[in-house]
Parts: structure tokens; C-alpha cells; sequence
């Protein structure tokens, strides 16, 4: 309810907590990605896929996820996110049933998983975050980015061993079509709750600030002007060191110590994940952006190397609970990016057009990822482990975390002209 000094623009119903949790039930569901590896073990075991097919269809879908969030972006700040989450659906769904009609077919996996379900766990999740960010002021950015996408973080402590278990009822194919069935529904249906601020919406708590002499600082960037700032490149990076040595954990993670620490290493990742989305997120809003991710950055890369420490044989650091405990702090700090990357883009290039501008930020996860854990399954064939990477990691987080101390809101005064506008859905 609405006080007596509240603005006229403050009375309209305020929908942002329901986009928030309809975003984070996508995100829940879009987090099907998480369920490759238990339907790799599956397909290990009962088909006759090699090693490099094993890896081809999530590789892709990851690939594929990270490419299609900057036409997907542009497209929700155009179209409206219900339209974009809503198509996001119906290519996941599509895509996982294509793969369990084709049975054990590796070019089935590769389309339906990799390539259909990839592009549609990138329309939704291009979906989620933007609308409910925008029905809050800034002062809350980092908290409400942060629930949003700690769904998907948090979506493998129940994929996982709902996976596992519909696989030992019914079968791969059976499992992969049901999941993709599920998700349509859900997605669709969650779709329809996404909505974006009408025109003029001034979110409660918002302060506006006292008008400056001379020329106004450009709030709101059009992708081509925020390429046209070393912003961007220096976001990328960072969001590629810090993504990227994250990711590199998780895709060897069940290599970790013994056989049942390597399971533990995977659930403790999957619940730091999600955690670290909301911790930083909320840390970010009142400590700052900068201070919140240069201490996760220099986290992270003290984590990498006390995992390193720990594979050596007979470390103090190699039993169950410590690995744990390990991975759950690697998983935060790797969470906590997927958190701060949104706000920094709102924070330095506006809410017009923030679909597609992180969508391009955003590729940096997707190519951060694929390079690290590249490398290091290479560096591990070469040299019989995965020391170099680990440290390799480490120092690629201490650059991107000096980074972040030099980094700076971009300047550029504002356009004669008015931006091209949005359209509302």
C-alpha cells in the first residue's frame, strides 16, 4: 500500500516479487542442463559412446547457451520476456524429446540436447532477470539478480537425483523425454507471470539524484556504444577468469579424492552455487560491486590452490569434509559472478537495452568455460594431472581481481538524440 507522499507513479500495482519468483521457478527448471551427467553415467554404461560423444552434447548445449543469450537479449528487450521464456520452453521440451525418440543416436543427442535444448535454456534464462530487476531500485539490484539465478545453480540438488531415479524406473530415452515434457509445462506456464514496469514506473525507494551542471552522464547504452568502452572488454574478462575457473572445478569435480568424496564434492558445488548467488547479491547492494567481487575473485583463486594441495597424496587437505567444505566455498564464489556481472551491466549501461548487453557480456561464461575445462582435460592427458591448471586458474583470478579495483562506471555524456525505445510486454 501506497503512503500519502508516495508519487503517483509508485501507485501502480507493483508486480516485481511474482517476476522474481517466476523467474527463479524457470531458472529451476532451466537448470535440466545439470542433469547430463547422470544421463552420461546412463549412456556410459549401456551404449557404446565414446569418450568425445559423451562430452559433445552438453559441451554444445553450454556453447550453444552462452551464443544465443545475445539474440535472445535483443529479443526480450523488444519483444517482452513472456514471449522470449515461453519460446525458451518449447525448444527445451522440444529438444530433450527429439533425443529420447531417436533412442541411442549420438546425432540425436547432439540436436535435441546440445543444440535445441541449449538455444532454449538460453532464451529463458535471457528471460528471467531482466524483467525482475526493473521493478526494483538500484539499491536492491544485486539481492534480486541474485535469487534469480540462484535457481539455476541451485537446480542440481534435485535434477540430479530425480535424474538418477527416473533412469533406473524407466530407461534413458523414457527420462529424457519426461524431463523435457515437465520443463515445457513449467516453463511455459511461468512464462506467462513475466511482465515488465509500463512506461514512467518509478520503483519505490528510489532517490533520485540532484541534477548536475553540465552534460548528463548517458545512463542507457545501445550495444554498439557500450562496445565502444574498455568497460566491456574488462568485464568480459573478469567474468571469464571468474566463470571460467568455476566452471573448470565443476566439470572435474567427481574426480576430487575418493569415489563417494567426488559425490559430495558435486552436491556441495550445486548448493554453493546457488547460496553464493544470493550472498553476493545482497553483499554487492551494500558493500559495493567492486569491493563484493574483487574479495570472491581472490577467494576463488586461494580455493583453486587448496584444491591443487589437496590431490596431493596424504594431504592434511584430502578427506571427505574438507573437500567438501572446499568445493561448497569454490561453488559460492563461482555463483557469486553470475550474480554481479548483471548488476555491473545494469550499474554501467542502463536498463533500455540490458537484455542484449549482457547477453554480449555474457558470452564470456560460455567461452571462459569451454576454454578452462578444455585445457584442463589437455593439461591432465599431457601431464597426468590437473596442477597447472589449478594454478594457471589462480593467477588469471588475481589479474581479473586487480581489474576490478581499476575499473570505473563509464562517463559518456548523453545522446543528443532520444535511444531507439523497447517495446513492454
Amino acid at each position: 500500500m501506497s503512503t500519502g507522499t508516495t508519487p503517483a507513479t509508485h501507485s501502480r500495482v507493483n508486480y516485481g516479487w511474482r517476476v522474481t519468483m517466476a523467474g527463479l521457478g524457470i531458472n529451476l527448471a532451466l537448470g535440466v542442463l545439470y542433469s547430463w551427467s547422470i544421463i552420461r553415467g546412463a549412456i556410459e554404461t549401456q551404449w557404446e559412446w565414446s569418450a568425445s560423444q559423451l562430452s559433445l552434447p552438453y559441451s554444445l548445449a553450454c556453447l550453444i547457451f552462452s551464443l544465443v543469450m545475445v539474440p535472445a537479449g535483443r529479443m526480450q528487450d523488444k519483444l517482452g520476456p513472456r514471449l522470449v521464456a515461453t519460446i525458451g520452453g518449447v525448444l527445451v521440451g522440444i529438444g530433450m524429446l527429439l533425443a529420447g525418440v531417436l533412442g541411442n543416436s549420438v546425432f540425436g543427442y547432439i540436436v535435441g540436447f546440445g543444440i535445441l535444448a541449449g538455444a532454449g535454456i538460453g532464451f529463458g534464462y535471457a528471460s528471467a532477470t531482466p524483467p525482475a530487476v526493473k521493478w526494483f531500485p538500484a539499491k536492491k539490484t544485486g539481492l534480486i539478480a541474485g535469487l534469480v539465478v540462484s535457481g539455476f545453480g541451485l537446480a542440481s540438488v534435485y535434477i540430479a537425483p530425480l535424474a538418477r531415479f527416473l533412469i533406473e524406473s524407466f530407461g534413458i530415452n523414457a527420462t529424457v523425454m519426461g524431463l523435457g515434457l515437465g520443463f515445457l509445462v513449467i516453463v511455459c506456464g511461468l512464462a506467462q507471470l513475466l511482465r515488465v514496469p509500463p512506461k514512467g514506473y518509478v520503483p519505490p525507494g528510489t532517490v533520485k539524484s540532484p541534477a548536475a551542471a553540465g552534460p548528463v552522464r548517458r545512463e542507457d547504452y545501445s550495444p554498439s556504444q557500450m562496445l565502444q568502452t574498455w568497460q566491456f572488454y574488462a568485464l568480459w574478462f573478469m567474468y571469464a577468469c571468474g566463470a571460467g575457473a568455476g566452471l573448470m572445478v565443476i566439470s572435474i569435480a567427481q574426480t576430487l579424492g575418493r569415489a563417494e568424496a567426488g559425490v559430495i564434492a558435486v552436491v556441495a558445488l550445486a548448493i554453493g552455487n546457488g547460496a553464493g548467488r544470493v550472498i553476493a547479491g545482497a553483499a554487492s547492494d551494500a558493500l559495493g560491486r567492486k569491493a563484493t567481487l574483487a574479495t570472491f575473485l581472490i577467494l576463488q583463486a586461494v580455493m583453486v590452490v587448496l584444491l591443487s594441495l589437496s590431490q596431493a597424496p596424504d594431504s592434511v587437505l584430502g578427506g571427505t569434509i574438507a573437500i567438501a567444505l572446499m568445493c561448497a566455498m569454490v561453488g559460492i564464489n563461482y555463483g557469486s559472478n553470475l550474480a554481479l556481472f548483471p548488476s555491473f551491466t545494469k550499474d554501467y549501461y542502463g536498463l533500455k537495452n540490458f537484455g542484449v548487453n549482457y547477453g554480449l557480456i555474457f558470452t564470456s561464461w560460455g567461452v571462459g568455460g569451454f576454454m578452462l575445462s578444455l585445457a584442463a582435460g589437455q593439461i591432465k592427458d599431457m601431464t597426468g594431472t590437473f596442477t597447472f591448471s589449478y594454478y594457471s586458474a589462480a593467477v588469471l583470478l588475481v589479474l581479473a581481481a586487480i581489474m576490478t579495483c581499476l575499473i570505473r562506471q563509464p562517463q559518456a555524456t548523453q545522446d543528443p538524440e532520444p535511444a531507439e525505445e523497447s517495446v513492454n510486454a
